[in-house]
């Protein structure tokens, strides 16, 4: 997660990448991953020894979506290089203590560069060696009412379009995954055209209605993923983008909670229309390691990532008592049953999982 820096909102994030360092050896893992993960946490450099096809980067590496890519990148044998924000960051994070509280078998590597989002040029030099780029980064305005204000989809389309530009300039980079979202797939006015009843990975939300209904969460992923697609078919960068639905997991609110309250608006309507879906934290970064996989051989484009619809209103109560609002902003007073008019697929990386999980796993 990126802010408009003050130097109060610079303290917090410092502090928060401390206490992300320790979460991040604490992640809930599935059966196959329960021995001790650890790893060293190193600066400047990843050891030479280290196979060039396994050195990949993750861009804001500590946030709550970037510690889980990390995470399922290191179970499987990558070495990861993260981007942090300032020099306490990178210091923080190759201290003795941030090493002791990762670990120190050799499981994975880390290592903590300094780069902007918003110069291609450092971008560049910090993906150089990298087999692979996965954007996770989103930005949210602390003087924001939701955290996202309209000035954000400005900093959100321009943070994408150096990351595929930088990508382009980095010979050793493959591909490219990143993060976009649900969002930017089913905001559109029925009313004035008929529309598939299916939301699928060909599906685009309207610029014109997100503006319209102030949707700049929306709004700004959609533009943000849509330049990034110019560029890479400008540039000629392998890309591929996940878009999520409302990003869950342990402690999610607390840990991620500008996205979660920007991403929740407009929730009765997505409600009414089937359309208000969650992705774990783990299968979505799951879901980014077997993408980029599969990038190796025929996989790309767009992609749909979500394990669950919300359409009872008894899991609509849940999700609202998880995040602090009352169940009216999400499901409303529905009344009598009344069927959704559209449904949700994530076939294509449904698919693609069933065909890679297997080679995923055994590559670690």
């Amino acid at each position: 997660m990126g802010f408009i820096p003050t130097e109060e909102s610079r303290r917090q994030e410092i502090e928060e990448f401390k206490r992300m360092v320790v979460a991040c050896a604490g992640l809930s893992r599935r059966k196959d991953e329960e021995e001790q993960l650890g790893f060293h946490l190193r600066s400047p450099e990843i050891d030479d020894d280290v196979g060039e096809e396994k050195i990949v980067c993750v861009t804001s590496g500590v946030s709550f979506l970037g510690l889980a890519v990390v995470n399922r990148l290191l179970v499987r044998g990558y070495a990861v290089r993260i981007l942090v924000d300032n020099q306490e960051m990178e210091e923080a994070a190759a201290g003795e203590e941030g090493r002791r509280r990762l670990g120190s078998n050799n499981n994975g590597v880390v290592e903590a560069v300094v780069a902007s989002l918003f110069q291609v040029e450092t971008l560049a030099e910090a993906f150089n060696g990298c087999r692979g780029v996965f954007h996770t980064a989103a930005f949210a305005d602390p003087a924001g009412l939701s955290g996202y204000t309209k000035s954000m989809g400005e900093i959100e389309v321009k943070a994408a379009e150096n990351v595929v530009e930088a990508c382009s300039r980095t010979s050793s980079v493959r591909s490219c995954v990143l993060t976009s979202s649900l969002l930017a797939c089913i905001w559109r006015d029925s009313t004035l055209q008929d529309y598939p009843c299916v939301i699928n990975h060909e599906s685009w939300s309207e610029e014109t209605f997100c503006r319209d209904k102030r949707l700049w969460y929306a709004l700004g992923k959609l533009r943000a993923e849509k330049a990034a697609w110019r560029i890479a078919k400008e540039k000629g960068v392998k890309l591929a983008t996940i878009c999520p639905g409302l990003i869950t997991g342990p402690e999610f609110f607390d840990r991620n909670p500008t996205s979660t309250v920007a991403y929740l608006k407009g929730a009765q309507e997505m409600f009414a229309d089937g359309l208000l879906a969650t992705v774990d934290v783990m299968k979505l970064a799951e879901a980014q390691a077997c993408v980029f996989e599969g990038m190796k051989k025929t996989a790309g484009g767009r992609y749909i990532c979500y394990d669950n619809v919300i359409e009872s209103e008894e899991t609509a109560e849940k999700l609202a008592e998880e995040v602090g609002m009352s169940a009216e902003r999400i499901c409303g007073n529905r009344g009598a049953y009344i069927p959704a008019p559209f449904q949700l697929s994530n076939r294509k990386l449904s698919n693609l999982m069933s065909r890679t999980l297997r080679s995923c796993y055994n590559q670690r």
